[in-house]
């Protein structure tokens, strides 16, 4: 007989530090334990690093009724409590748990409950937070490093160390006047790192003397990191991270859920966060009688050829091939053609290769170009061509093939509708600049945007993926700053992060700090005022 008592044996516990933000910077021994967890009791900041790496386990914030934190004893009687079911748990710490405190308080306390645990360390707050804002902690003539960890805290002056205050942005000040009774001298250099290794890090160069005007100018505020000592005058040869070209930029990508994220993944290493705004959810035809027609077509050998215009068109094929039982070997006795390099991936993942793919231009007007006339001797006396594309396509090709003596069914494979409107401080974002770029996909990203979320501000770069894009952009009365020299994702976030750093240098040689639109934006206004 089954038995249905709970599990006395505890489950796994796992302690893990989550770093200093990226999470990019967790361990691998992390990963695994995340993937493994049923449980996950995290810290708030953590929280999307759970949900990315743990999307199977129940999530736990370490909050109260009332949002707000609970204490280290409350996290680790969370931990307990569902260790105690029987759960593989991870406890995911923010920051660094071995130099904060949390592993000597959390770990005493599960100790105490007889929970047994493992402890996964992560990438330092110290090292990593440093080498992100380009500070090295030693160098050959400074050769030790004093971490402090309460911020009321002095360290004697020795110019062959450099001192680390884990807390403290806030009261960078304060600090440099202790410090400067104790004998520092006013020009040693201090450096302030806020949200260290995220792309909202912002880091303050000063000088122990100059920093309470430093901070009052610069009006940043909230926790980090201050550095003291010599080895910060090294900053200026090893930012590399505060200098991407895109670094920060916020970039609203409006595409479907499904295609947004790849985009995101490729405006990371640029600095730049992207913001999904579906504009289009896409949807089977109305009347899928056609589509039935024309697949049984296929297999009837009704066509000589099959053009794809999109991975969606590829899509909805597969789909009304397999609910019929076929699959890709089904397609062997009709030639393929691809609008570009993605549309011919997706017949990859298909399980077919296409047999024809634009070498220049990647278009419905590239396709036209190379396609040969009908010839009947050399064709077979086979014209017909089935083209499964969007309700909302251009007629490029199918006046194209027609104008070539083929016969082109074109038939609508899906729809594209309109998305609900964004939430309305993303609607408010995009009409008051606080978008520094927008990316453009296609035509009918333009027109749903519009349609659903206004015009994007003027100061806001408008990126467009091919001319047909971007001459509905300019219908809209929108500028376009850049067009991709070739119709892929890939070339447009490239030639974007291209145009960021014309952006950069220009704002270098100004004199100037940002070179983030929205910042200006904001500038501006308040010069008007």
């Amino acid at each position: 007989m089954t038995s249905t008592t709970t599990p006395t044996e505890p489950g796994s516990v796992w302690l893990v530090a989550a770093g200093p933000g990226d999470p990019e910077l967790l361990t691998l021994r992390a990963v695994e334990a995340l993937s493994r967890a049923e449980v996950v009791v995290a810290d708030v900041q953590a929280v999307p690093i759970a949900e990315r790496f743990a999307p199977q386990a129940d999530l736990e914030t370490a909050v109260d009724a009332n949002g707000l934190p609970i204490t280290r004893a409350a996290r680790a009687k969370k931990v307990a409590m569902a260790a105690r079911k029987g759960h593989p748990v991870v406890r995911l710490m923010v920051g660094d748990p071995v130099l904060d405190g949390a592993l000597a308080d959390e770990g005493e306390a599960l100790h105490k409950a007889e929970i047994a645990f493992d402890v996964v360390p992560g990438a330092s707050t110290l090292s990593a937070v440093a080498a992100y804002a380009g500070v090295p902690l030693t160098s050959k003539k400074v050769t030790r490093v004093q971490v402090l960890t309460d911020p009321a805290s002095t360290a004697p002056a020795d110019d062959h160390a450099s001192t680390v205050y884990l807390q403290g942005a806030d009261e960078a000040p304060e600090i440099a006047a202790r410090l400067i009774a104790e004998g520092h001298d006013a020009t040693t250099a201090i450096a302030v790192v806020r949200s260290g290794s995220t792309v909202e890090q912002r880091t303050l160069v000063s000088t122990l003397g100059e920093v309470g005007k430093a901070a009052k100018a610069a009006k940043l505020a909230g926790p980090g990191m201050v550095i003291v000592g010599p080895t910060v005058l090294a900053r200026p040869a090893l930012d590399w991270f505060e200098t991407k070209p895109l670094f920060g930029w916020r970039v609203l990508v409006p595409r479907t859920k499904e295609q947004a994220g790849a985009v995101s993944s490729r405006l990371a290493p640029f600095g730049a966060v992207g913001e999904e705004v579906p504009t289009i959810s896409v949807e089977p035809p109305r009347t899928p009688q056609q589509m039935e027609k024309a697949i049984q077509g296929i297999v009837d050998g009704t066509y000589a050829w099959v053009v794809f215009t999109s991975a969606n068109a590829v899509k909805a094929v597969r789909e009304r091939l397999q609910a019929r039982g076929l699959d890709a070997r089904d397609l062997a006795g009709v030639k393929l053609a691809a609008v570009g390099d993605k549309t011919a991936a997706a017949l990859a993942d298909l399980g077919t290769a296409a047999d024809l793919v634009p070498e220049g231009e990647q278009s419905s007007a590239g396709l036209v170009a190379q396609w040969h006339a009908y010839d009947p001797d050399i064709d077979g006396g086979n014209n017909r061509v089935f083209l499964p594309r969007a309700d909302i396509a251009t007629e490029t090709l199918v006046e194209g093939l027609t104008e070539l003596g083929w016969a082109p069914d074109d038939i609508t494979a899906y729809r594209t509708v309109r998305a609900s409107p964004p939430p309305a401080p993303i609607r408010e974002a995009i009409k008051t600049g606080g978008f520094d770029a927008v990316l453009f996909t296609s035509s009918s990203t333009v027109r749903n945007l519009v349609g659903i979320a206004g015009k994007p501000h003027t100061t806001t770069v408008v990126a467009c993926i091919g001319p047909a894009t971007a001459k509905t952009a300019e219908e809209h009365g929108l500028r376009v700053d850049v067009l991709a020299s070739s119709p892929s994702i890939e070339v447009l976030v490239d030639e974007l992060a291209a145009f960021g750093e014309k952006l950069r240098v220009t704002a270098l040689e100004n004199g100037e700090q940002s070179w983030r639109p929205s910042r200006k934006r904001v500038a501006r206004r308040r010069s008007s005022r």
